[in-house]
C-alpha cells in the first residue's frame, strides 16, 4: 500500500494506492537553486550577458524604460524579485530615474489585475517607485502597428514598446502551443494586439486535418509555426534586454538567463528541456497529477498544462487522475463556450471559423481526454467539464471508488504542470534540437 500526499490549491490531498504492481513518482531532474539571487542578477547583466553587451552600456541615464512582465498565472517564477533587483540597478548603478521607468504586465487575453495585484507582481518597492504599473489591453484603440511577418501576422503592440528600451522578464517552461514560454511570448501574445494573438495562435491547427498540427507542441520549436512566427514578431520590437526565469517546482530560482532578447531564451529552453523533460521507459495504466497547488491550478485554463503533460505518460485508454482545485473556474472567458459546438459534432470546423485562445485549449484538452478515462479532483461543478469526456469529484474517496489498481503499473506527477513526459527517443531529439537552437548555460 502507497501513500500518497499532493498539492491541492492552498492545502493538500493524502489519499493511499493498494494493490498496485508498480507506482512510480516523476519528478523533475535535479535542479540547481540559486542560493544568492541579488549576485546571480549583478553576474548576469553583467560578465554572465548572453549574446550582447552588459546592460550598462545598453542603456543611458536619459533613456525611457519598458519593462515588460507576465501577469499572475506565472507569479510562480517569483518575477516580483527580479523586477526588483532590475528597478534598483537601473537608478541606483545607471542612473535612469525611477520617473523614466514604466512596467506593463503582459496579459495577452488573460483578465485585469487588480491594483493589488500589479503590486504584487511588479514588487511593492517598484509599485511605489516608478511612473506607472499597468495591464496591457490587447483591444485598445492605441495599439501601434510595426510590421507584418513572412508567415502573414499583422504585429501590434503596447505602444510603451515602441520608441523605448524595452526589457522583457519572463519565464521559461515547456509550452503547448509556442514549444517553450519566455522569451518572445512577452511580445506575442503578451503586449500584442488580439488580431496579432489570433492570427499567430490559429496555427495550431493542422492546415488540412482536423487535429493539432503535428509541428506544434511541448518543446518543439524548429519548425513550429507558432514559434518561428512569434520570434519574427518579438524582433520587430527590438527588445533591448531580456530576462528569462527558470525556478524548480517549489518556484526557487534555478536558472537565471540574460542577454540578447533571443539568444539569453534559447539558453534557458535547453536549461528547462534538461531539466523537466522527464524520459521514460514506458506509459503507465493509471497516472495521477497534481499541478502543483497554488497558482498553478487557479483555473482550469491554467491546469490543462498538466493534462497536457500527463497525458503523454498514460497509456491509450488508460486512466488519467488530475488535481485542479481551480477555484476561478474555467479562466478564460471563451473556454466552455465551446461545449456547444463539441457536442454537435462540429468544433473543429467552428474554431477554424473563429478562433480563439481558449477556444484552441478546449480543443487541445478534448484531444488528450480522449486518450484515457480522465477522472478530475476539483471545486469546479462536475456539469461544466461533464461534455469534454471528463467526470469531476469534489471528494478524494468518491474519485478513488471508480478506479481499480489491481496489478496495474502507476505514476504519480507531484508538479504536473511543470514535468513534462517523454519517450527516451523524444527527449533525446528534444535535448539536441533545444542545444542546436541555444546551448545550455
Amino acid at each position: 500500500m502507497e501513500q500518497v500526499h499532493l498539492k491541492y490549491g492552498t492545502s493538500a490531498v493524502d489519499f493511499e494506492i493498494d494493490g498496485a504492481k508498480s507506482v512510480k513518482y516523476l519528478y523533475e531532474n535535479k535542479m540547481r537553486v540559486i542560493e544568492d539571487i541579488k549576485a546571480e542578477f549583478l553576474h548576469c547583466v553583467t560578465d554572465g550577458v548572453i549574446g550582447t553587451k552588459p546592460l550598462k552600456e545598453l542603456i543611458a541615464p536619459t533613456d525611457p524604460v519598458t519593462i515588460v512582465i507576465s501577469d499572475m498565472t506565472r507569479f510562480w517564477m517569483r518575477q516580483d524579485v527580479i523586477c526588483e533587483l532590475l528597478v534598483k540597478y537601473l537608478h541606483d548603478e545607471m542612473g535612469v530615474g525611477y520617473d523614466q521607468i514604466a512596467v506593463v504586465v503582459a496579459l495577452g487575453t488573460h483578465r485585469k489585475n487588480t491594483a493589488e495585484d500589479r503590486r504584487k507582481l511588479a514588487s511593492e518597492f517598484v509599485y511605489d517607485h516608478v511612473a506607472s504599473v499597468t495591464d496591457h489591453d490587447c483591444d485598445a484603440p492605441d495599439l501601434v502597428y510595426i510590421g507584418t511577418t513572412s508567415f502573414g501576422t499583422r504585429v501590434s503592440v503596447n505602444p510603451l514598446a515602441v520608441g523605448r528600451k524595452v526589457i522583457c522578464i519572463g519565464g521559461t517552461v515547456h509550452h503547448l502551443m509556442a514549444g517553450y514560454g519566455g522569451g518572445r511570448k512577452s511580445i506575442v501574445p503578451g503586449i500584442a494586439s488580439r488580431e496579432t494573438i489570433r492570427m499567430n495562435h490559429e496555427r495550431a491547427l493542422d492546415p488540412e486535418k482536423p487535429m493539432t498540427d503535428v509541428r506544434v507542441g511541448s518543446g518543439l520549436v524548429e519548425n513550429n509555426p507558432i514559434n518561428l512566427d512569434m520570434r519574427e514578431a518579438g524582433a520587430m520590437v527590438h527588445v533591448t534586454f531580456g530576462i528569462n526565469i527558470v525556478v524548480d517546482t517549489s518556484s526557487r530560482h534555478s536558472g537565471l538567463f540574460c542577454g540578447e532578447f533571443d539568444k539569453a531564451w534559447q539558453a534557458s529552453c535547453s536549461y528547462v528541456q534538461k531539466g523537466y523533460g522527464l524520459p521514460i521507459d514506458y506509459q503507465a495504466d493509471v497516472v495521477i497529477a497534481s499541478c502543483g497547488g497554488f497558482p498553478k491550478d487557479l483555473n482550469f485554463y491554467q491546469s490543462t498544462k498538466t493534462l497536457f503533460n500527463a497525458s503523454r505518460a498514460v497509456k491509450e485508454g488508460g486512466t488519467l487522475i488530475m488535481l485542479a482545485e481551480c477555484p476561478e473556474g474555467s479562466g478564460s472567458k471563451d473556454f466552455f463556450d465551446w461545449i456547444k459546438p463539441l457536442s454537435k459534432g462540429c468544433l473543429d470546423e467552428a474554431l477554424r471559423a473563429s478562433f480563439t485562445i481558449g477556444g484552441y485549449i478546449f480543443y487541445a484538452a478534448c484531444e488528450s481526454i480522449r486518450r484515457s478515462k480522465t477522472l478530475l479532483l476539483s471545486s469546479m461543478e462536475p456539469e461544466l467539464v461533464r461534455d469534454m469526456g471528463v467526470r469531476s469529484f469534489k471528494d478524494m474517496k468518491d474519485l478513488l471508488a471508480e478506479v481499480d489498481f489491481n496489478g496495474k503499473d502507476v505514476y504519480v506527477i507531484p508538479y504536473g504542470g511543470s514535468v513534462l513526459p517523454q519517450t527516451k527517443e523524444a527527449y533525446e531529439r528534444i535535448c539536441r534540437e533545444a542545444e542546436e537552437n541555444g546551448g545550455a548555460k
